[in-house]
């Protein structure tokens, strides 16, 4: 199950979900926001996406880990819009049949998510500024930035 979605993410539904007589193995991994960056402290966060290629992007991913593990089921569900400190903005559940597939497939997801699904996040800093950030992005290739977007960190 592949989705983007405005709506909190239900962890346990998603445990659920995934749960299997056929997978001795689940693994749940939750991104979630962080009060502080690169030292400097987190009001809140604003993701935003392309959701067709973003949708298609993910799709990909769930399809080459199913081809590299022996995935029972998957779910990958990112947050879009405004989070607070503590709200969960992504995550990624895995069943397989044993523990060091399900934790290498669900590692996978997450990494390869970060690095080529089109969702980028706005930082949104106690001091008033803000960063957008595509942490698969090298600093080269980041969008430009101006004013109160000028710095910029390469942290999640």
């Amino acid at each position: 199950m592949i989705r983007l979605t405005h709506d909190p993410i239900d962890p346990a539904g998603l445990t659920q979900l995934v749960r299997s007589p056929a997978a001795g193995a689940v693994v749940l991994f939750l991104g979630t926001v962080r009060e502080m960056t690169a030292g400097r402290q987190t009001a809140f966060l604003e993701y935003d996406a392309y959701p067709a290629m973003a949708e298609a992007q993910l799709a990909a991913l769930d399809a080459e880990a199913r081809a590299r593990w022996p995935i029972v089921e998957a779910a990958i569900v990112h947050r879009l819009g405004r989070l607070d400190l503590g709200e969960i903005s992504v995550a990624v559940v895995v069943s397989t049949p044993h523990r060091d597939q399900a934790f290498d497939a669900a590692r996978f997801l997450i990494d390869r998510l970060k690095q080529v699904v089109p969702i980028w996040k706005k930082e949104h800093f106690s001091d008033g500024r803000t960063e957008w950030v595509h942490p698969g992005l090298p600093a080269e290739e980041q969008p430009p930035r101006s004013g109160a977007d000028a710095e910029r960190s390469d942290t999640l």
